[in-house]
């Protein structure tokens, strides 16, 4: 299993080839599709994004509420291929990685190879498991949104698999 650590850098991502397995450690941030419409419309009214966008990773989840005495419930990924047509032009500007499930657009795969990014795919239904990996969590962004507001995640050895990788390779 290959060590990922974020910042995510460029080089660290031309490394990795699709089918890899590899453990992902450092701060990535959620959103999902009421998200990204927000984060483009931030975009195209010239305004700044809550969250540094280059080298980051986004993971695609909308957490259950943590039961007590635990940081965060249930979160695993959710359908990838939602946030489609808002990638390439987050890629454009620096995004690195994205975690989520199921196969991605030709576009994006494209525009992975373009902007020398990755895509990750984690295991959907193991929410639990997944959720073990998350250190802390805080919203830092569209607390209406509920289970979709922007979050910090700080992840320890989360586990997921190269599905698309910077050369435009896909993993079956």
């Amino acid at each position: 299993m290959i060590e990922i650590e974020t910042p995510f850098l460029a080089e660290a991502a031309r490394s990795l080839r699709a089918g890899e397995r590899v453990a992902i450690s450092g701060v990535v941030y959620t959103a999902r599709d009421a998200a990204h419409v927000r984060l483009l419309a931030l975009l195209d009214s010239n305004l700044p994004l809550p969250f540094p966008l280059a080298d980051s990773i986004i993971y695609y989840v909308g957490p259950c509420p943590p039961p007590p005495g635990q940081i965060i419930g249930s979160a695993g990924p959710t359908t990838s291929s939602r946030m489609d047509r808002y990638t390439p032009r987050l890629l454009q500007l620096g995004l690195r990685g994205m975690i989520g499930k199921g196969p991605r657009s030709a576009s994006v795969v494209a525009a992975l190879a373009q902007y020398g990014a990755v895509y990750f795919g984690a295991i959907g239904g193991a929410g639990a498991l997944l959720a073990s990996t998350i250190r802390s969590q805080r919203v830092i962004a569209f607390a209406d949104l509920g289970t979709e507001a922007i979050r910090e995640l700080v992840l320890d050895h989360f586990p997921a698999r190269v599905l698309a990788d910077a050369q435009g390779n896909v993993f079956p």
